[in-house]
C-alpha cells in the first residue's frame, strides 16, 4: 500500500494557503511588535535621570544606622527623592529616611536613619526623580 501525497491531501484534507498566509502575517506582526518595544525600553529607561548605589552601612547603636550612597545624575542633577531602611534581626523596619540628595553628580553622601530599637542591617531601596517609576 503506497501513500501518495494527492490521496494524504484527500483523506485529512489540507490547509488553504490564505490560511497559511495569514499565520505567517500575524507572526510577523506580533514579532515585529515585540522587536519595537524592546527597542523602545532599551532607548528610554537605559539611562536614568538619578541612580544610586550603596557603598556601604554601619549599625551605630540601638537608635542609629548610618548608610554611605553614591548618586549619579543621567543629565544633570534633579530633584531626586532617596530612602533607606533599617531593617532588626526579625526581619522587621524598625527606622526609614526619606531624603534629597545634596552631593554633586557622582558624590558620596552618609545618611543617618533613625530607629525604634537595634537594627541589623541597612537597606538602600535608592532614588528616583519626579517622573522615575521605581527607585534606583
Amino acid at each position: 500500500m503506497s501513500s501518495t501525497p494527492d490521496s494524504l491531501a484527500q483523506r485529512y484534507g489540507t490547509s488553504s494557503r490564505t490560511r497559511r498566509t495569514a499565520v505567517v502575517a500575524g507572526s510577523v506582526v506580533v514579532a515585529v511588535s515585540f522587536l519595537g518595544w524592546l527597542l523602545w525600553a532599551m532607548l528610554f529607561h537605559a539611562n536614568p535621570a538619578v541612580s544610586s548605589e550603596e557603598i556601604g552601612h554601619e549599625v551605630v547603636d540601638d537608635h542609629t544606622a548610618t548608610i554611605r550612597v553614591r548618586i549619579s545624575y543621567g543629565d544633570g542633577p534633579v530633584d531626586a527623592t532617596c530612602q533607606a531602611r533599617a531593617i532588626s534581626h526579625d526581619k522587621a523596619v524598625v527606622g526609614e529616611q526619606t531624603f534629597t540628595p545634596t552631593v554633586a553628580d557622582g558624590g558620596i553622601e552618609e545618611v543617618t536613619v533613625r530607629t525604634e530599637r537595634r537594627a541589623t542591617t541597612v537597606e538602600w531601596i535608592g532614588c528616583k526623580a519626579p517622573d522615575q517609576p521605581r527607585y534606583r
